[in-house]
């Protein structure tokens, strides 16, 4: 399975809400096309997930097309954060459904569905500000205000380890998306400027060195958490995507995270969310 790339390289900010909708999933379809990245899920293996597969993922991806793309509306007339989050209920039902009850983007139906309502909302309104200020200015007190879910693993893990978890980052504007992905993806582009895969692998190990990621957390502790971060860090003081064997080298970081039951779903999810800041943003 290979999945091109269908904009053109310059960006058009204006997208109407369908097309924003079809972005976020062209996104999302773009993280599972990604290899070698740790212990994910990708057209090569399952990683270290035994309930999902390119496959899966890909069919979630869309199903959620036209949620973002209400979500992208819903921001367009202006909608709440209690509009939203019905929205976003409803995408997970529907996510759950279409999945035999898999869990396949929960995170990136918050946060993605987050940057899609200010893309249409910064596309009616004209503002020249950042989708991730929008969101921190329009919905940043409600989304921590609002109702905390008990069941997601994410959340068990924010409140155990003290982690800010996608409330937080979403709150705060996506720093994680702004100051983390898109440099490393800009940089990455530079080392490998014809090869978008190598730039995305690249763009996720920085994620991985330097985000606190609660899905790491669940799934490995603070252990986990550290041996996955120092790895990525490995990788990328090596040279990263610029040296000659970097390939190998991301399979074995990946091989050993899929030894140890480690998946870094959270800078899935923000890679994802960068792919579609980038396309949106100059």
């Amino acid at each position: 399975m290979t999945i091109a790339l269908r904009w053109q390289s310059r960006p058009d900010r204006a997208l109407h809400a369908e097309q924003l909708g079809h972005l976020a999933s062209l996104c999302l379809k773009l993280e599972v096309e990604t290899y070698p990245k740790p212990g994910l899920v990708s057209h090569v293996d399952n990683g270290a997930h035994r309930d999902m597969d390119a496959a899966l993922l890909c069919l979630s991806a869309e199903t959620l097309m036209p949620f973002f793309g209400e979500l992208a509306a819903a921001g367009a007339e202006g909608a709440g954060m209690k509009r939203l989050r019905a929205i976003g209920v409803a995408a997970e039902r529907a996510m759950l459904a279409a999945t035999d009850g898999v869990n396949t983007h929960r995170g990136a139906i918050f946060g993605l569905g987050l940057l899609c309502a200010a893309a249409g909302y910064r596309n009616a309104v004209g503002f020249r500000k950042s989708l991730g200020r929008l969101v921190s200015e329009r919905w940043g007190d409600d989304i921590l205000s609002g109702p905390v879910s008990l069941r997601s693993h994410g959340a068990v893990a924010s409140r155990r380890y003290s982690a800010g978890g996608a409330r937080a980052e979403a709150a705060d504007g996506f720093p994680s998306v702004y100051d983390i992905a898109l440099p490393a993806l800009h940089e990455a582009r530079k080392l490998a400027p014809q090869d978008e895969d190598a730039a995305r692998v690249q763009t996720c190990m920085r994620l991985i060195a330097e985000v606190t990621d609660t899905n790491l957390l669940h799934r490995g502790g603070a252990e986990g958490l550290r041996f996955a971060q120092e790895s990525a860090s490995g990788f990328l003081g090596a040279g990263g995507i610029g040296s000659r064997d970097w390939h190998r080298r991301a399979a074995d970081i990946h091989q050993a995270f899929v030894s140890r039951n480690l998946s870094p779903g959270g800078s899935a999810d923000l890679l994802a969310m960068a792919l579609f800041v980038d396309r949106l943003e100059v």
